[in-house]
């Protein structure tokens, strides 16, 4: 057989149901080139059989950073200049990935589109994700590395500080974004994190008006709010910390006056949902339909460790909506949900399921 014959049937063993305008573009072939190819492929019985399948209509579509996490927890006081003991744990994460798991363990079909290096990361990555989302779109990039996040944390399990190498996620381009539009305009909900760079965000959230498909947008760390576009309309959620609604407002929020008006000034710039979380003082949700309401804290006896707890929350409180719950209930959802990951030395809980949330829920109302 021919380079390119190999190549193409070595490509639909891992991905039977690849369509021929995939194989193209992530094998860099033009479309005809491919058809003639499977076209020989069947003719000297290499293929037996073509199967095709159309894009899901109910995916919730993951976009962003898919990491590996290094947890590194100090015995003794942090000594900056000189070795310190520590334990060590080291498991997959990354924000947009860390919520598709949750969803998949949630029970929904989940997609994840990522850039990821050629190297042992990500094969790590791919498999603990595997089983709870549809890798077939992550492209892997040979000249990078996938990226990795390094935490210090305290004895309590709070973090001192943090380190990200998220260098290749300057390639998540819009171009890419093309690549993956038969699955993008089918999706029941976008959700993308913003380790992608603002030309993508803004591709996505004229996509999404222009398909009418739910975008939420989840930010990553107050210096990356500059990625966020400029225009909000069309926006379905965005759920964010105190810091990043401080820094993309250019305001204090000190007291539960201006951390309102800063919810509310969300949706006057056209999103329908908004979230402002606060840490132990709760979160604040704010929407087009209802007045700003304060959702307090659960308490949390012992923190393990808190890894995860805001994609845990982010991924309650959608999974909720998506099923139709109440806002506020909704909301409520999501703090059980984050609750219990902090109770949890796993950046996504092992027990999550939906029968299991829906119990947490209720107990937690009772």
């Amino acid at each position: 057989m021919q380079p390119k014959e190999i190549q193409i049937l070595q490509y639909l063993r891992k991905n039977p149901y690849a369509s021929q305008l995939e194989i193209a573009n992530n094998l860099d072939m033009s479309r005809p080139a491919v058809a003639n190819i499977i076209s020989q492929l069947i003719r000297i019985g290499k293929i037996t059989g073509r199967a095709y399948i159309l894009p899901e209509a109910n995916e919730v579509i993951c976009i962003g950073g898919a990491n590996l996490d290094r947890k590194y927890l100090v015995k003794n006081q942090l000594q900056m200049g000189t070795s310190n003991p520590t334990t060590s744990l080291q498991s997959v994460g990354g924000v947009a990935r860390n919520i598709a798991e949750n969803l998949g363990r949630l029970g929904h079909s989940v997609r994840l589109l990522s850039v990821v290096g050629n190297d042992i990361e990500y094969q790590i990555i791919e498999k603990a994700s595997s089983h709870w989302m549809n890798l077939f779109s992550v492209e892997k990039l040979a000249n990078y590395s996938t990226g990795t996040y390094s935490a210090i944390l305290d004895k309590q399990g709070e973090m001192l500080f943090a380190l990200a190498n998220m260098e290749i996620y300057d390639q998540l381009s819009v171009e890419y974004m093309k690549k993956q539009e038969s699955y993008l305009t089918n999706a029941q909900l976008l959700i993308v994190d913003m380790n992608c760079p603002k030309d993508v965000i803004e591709y996505l959230q004229t996509l999404a008006i222009g398909k009418n498909i739910s975008l939420a947008i989840i930010p990553v760390s107050s210096p990356k709010m500059e990625r966020m576009p400029d225009n909000l309309s069309g926006i379905e959620w965005i759920i964010l910390n105190r810091d990043e609604a401080e820094t993309y407002l250019k305001m204090e929020i000190n007291d539960e006056g201006s951390w309102r008006a800063a919810s509310e000034a969300f949706v006057q710039k056209g999103v329908k949902h908004v979230v402002i979380t606060n840490g132990s003082k709760g979160v604040m949700y704010s929407s087009e339909e209802s007045e700003s309401t304060l959702v307090p804290a659960i308490n949390v006896d012992h923190v393990v460790d808190v890894t995860g707890a805001g994609d845990a929350f982010v991924s309650g409180t959608l999974h909720a909506w998506l099923e139709g719950t109440e806002m506020k209930l909704a909301v409520n959802a999501g703090m059980v949900n984050a609750n219990k990951t902090l109770q949890s030395a796993e950046t996504v809980r092992k027990e999550l399921s939906k029968v299991t949330l829906n119990n947490e829920l209720e107990e937690y109302l009772s």
